[in-house]
């Protein structure tokens, strides 16, 4: 009889150290999936900022062409918007 409760502590307490690894484990996993997809997010964020870079250069280029076609106003002041926007951006 002896046996048998021991047998059944000695159950018991493995189920709870694997129980307690199934925990741990768990916890590991989901803390590296959520490294994982904080570095994902950060390579598509610089991916969108480099994108929005040569946009940016496009639209001052065209703001540009336009201005050499005679075109003033509202073009100069955006020219000189996005090119201030650009040289802070290049310094920080």
């Amino acid at each position: 009889m002896d046996e048998v409760v021991i047998l059944k502590d000695l159950l018991l307490i493995i189920a709870e150290v694997l129980g307690a690894g199934a925990v741990v484990f768990g916890a590991v996993f989901a803390v590296h999936k959520w490294v994982l997809r904080q570095n994902n997010q950060d390579n598509e964020i610089k991916s969108l900022k480099e994108e929005q870079t040569v946009i940016c250069y496009g639209v001052l280029a065209a703001l540009k062409g336009l201005k050499e076609q005679g075109c003033n106003g509202p073009v100069t002041e955006a020219i000189n918007t996005i090119e201030k926007h650009l040289n802070k951006k290049a310094h920080k």
